[in-house]
């Protein structure tokens, strides 16, 4: 039996520049597979780092005649490069059976599989024990109608089996299949936090998040519960990955890390193993969190932590309280200015474009975001994702005027506010961005920091010319 795993070949645009990560997820699947039915060929295709086109492509699955194909999940605005890549193994061979899964498809399981013939399975939620269950299953050509955690078309109808339950422990998971990718693994790189030359990789600490912000797919999709691999397995697995792979710029690619007893656990081991000169990780966290945990920053910074980023949203309680965030938006420069005491790249993650959002209500949060002056500022359009509460908001009041789902990128605008035309919240985030970068003085201390992730970070902006590329996103509007 060979089963083909895909990173689909895509326009990767990201807003920090070059940006080729690794497909963590299949990877992920790829490797569990491995380790419980070692007598099937397992293979990773990874189109952007092989550059492997949409020709290519079709030869590949030719040459290797895989029975089953795993498409990477990716994300909502890559829904029609999946179905792109899926059609394609339709049309080579018929009898392929194609899988796919992640939040989108977790979400819109029914409506995927009536409108996508192309999709055979949609393995809902968690994906290692139901995807070893459907493997099992059709080797020996049964219906997978016992499989827990899929959805599929059985005599006519689509079929949702029963959930399955999450697995107990993380821990018990093998390490990513780095080795699938072994071959062109220099390729992963993430040019203007590392340089060119830095190799780079992601690393998963836990799953979920208990907090339930209503514009997230993420809690939704782990069932809002967070669980987390030991101290010891996540601090194994970063020197896992530097030892072996020459690796030693590292995401830590958790929706809630968390600050505190185990985070401070992970630097204990990290020093423990005295690779912490050489090794260079980031990750999320939240503002209260970085607050109430602040005696722990300088070991973080000590175990080699340079760059967390905090999603602060909003300038507003009141929209802030709306999206049940739990934050306070008076604690977000503190949160910024502590980061920063301890050598530590502050990066705030802000939200525009709500329902309640005007011109005046924007100049207010651009000025909040100068005010709070984080090292990078991120906007994001607030976009209503499959699975989220705002999604079903959104689609019920009719807020929506956008069904490509293409553009559910987080920098097109698919709705607009009660004030703002979609065109003018794309005018206002490019503002927002203008308003930021565009400041003479910020740039001037960016490029001269002494902070090394600032002075890189405002450098490889100044080439890449960041305000010109979002100017020409804003005139491509309709």
């Amino acid at each position: 039996m060979k089963i083909l795993f895909v990173e689909p070949p895509k326009d990767l645009w990201f807003v920090m520049g070059e940006y080729t990560p690794p497909p963590l997820g299949i990877l992920q699947l790829a490797s569990f597979l491995e380790s419980r039915m070692p007598e099937i060929d397992i293979e990773v295709l990874d189109c952007q780092a092989e550059s492997v086109g949409w020709n290519k492509f079709a030869k590949r699955i030719e040459n290797f005649e895989p029975d089953i194909v795993v498409s990477s999940a990716l994300a909502t605005c890559n829904t029609y490069t999946i179905l792109r890549t899926l059609d394609t193994v339709k049309k080579i061979d018929p009898n392929i059976k194609t899988v796919v899964g992640g939040q989108h498809f977790t979400a819109l399981a029914q409506e995927s599989l009536e409108d996508y013939s192309e999709i055979d399975f949609i393995i809902r939620g968690e994906g290692e024990l139901t995807l070893l269950d459907l493997v099992q299953t059709l080797k020996y050509e049964k219906v997978p109608l016992k499989v827990r955690g899929i959805s599929f078309r059985h005599n006519g109808k689509v079929i949702h089996n029963p959930d399955r339950p999450l697995v107990d422990n993380l821990d018990d998971l093998p390490f990513p299949g780095y080795h699938f990718v072994e071959d062109h693994i220099d390729k992963y790189h993430f040019k203007m936090m590392a340089g060119p030359n830095a190799g780079y990789a992601m690393v998963e600490a836990s799953r979920g998040c208990i907090h339930k912000c209503t514009f997230c797919s993420q809690w939704p999709y782990w069932g809002g519960k967070w669980r987390s691999k030991s101290p010891e397995r996540i601090a194994d697995e970063m020197a896992h990955i530097y030892n072996e792979y020459d690796i030693s710029f590292l995401w830590l690619t958790d929706d809630n890390l968390g600050l505190g007893k185990k985070t401070s656990e992970i630097c204990d081991e990290l020093i423990k193993k005295d690779i912490t000169d050489d090794l260079t990780w980031f990750f999320q966290a939240r503002s209260d969190d970085i607050i109430k945990n602040a005696k722990i920053l300088p070991k973080l910074r000590k175990a080699g932590n340079y760059w967390i980023m905090a999603g602060l949203e909003r300038h507003d309680d009141n929209t802030l309280n709306k999206y049940q965030k739990g934050i306070k938006p008076s604690n977000s420069k503190l949160s910024m200015d502590l980061l920063k005491e301890n050598g530590i790249f502050s990066q705030a993650t802000m939200i525009m474009g709500d329902r309640k959002d005007s011109h005046s209500s924007m100049q207010d949060f651009r000025e909040y975001v100068n005010y709070v002056d984080p090292d990078l500022a991120i906007f994001m359009v607030l976009t209503p994702f499959p699975g989220t509460d705002l999604y079903k908001t959104a689609r019920g009041k009719g807020w929506l005027q956008e069904d490509n789902w293409a553009n559910y990128d987080m920098i097109h605008a698919v709705m607009p506010t009660e004030h703002l035309t979609i065109s003018e919240v794309q005018e206002e985030l490019f503002k927002c961005y203008r308003d930021f970068y565009g400041s003479m003085k910020r740039r001037i201390t960016g490029i001269f920091s002494k902070n090394m992730f600032k002075r890189k970070t405002y450098r490889y902006m100044a080439s890449q010319g960041l305000l010109e590329y979002m100017r020409d996103l804003v005139d491509l509007q309709p």
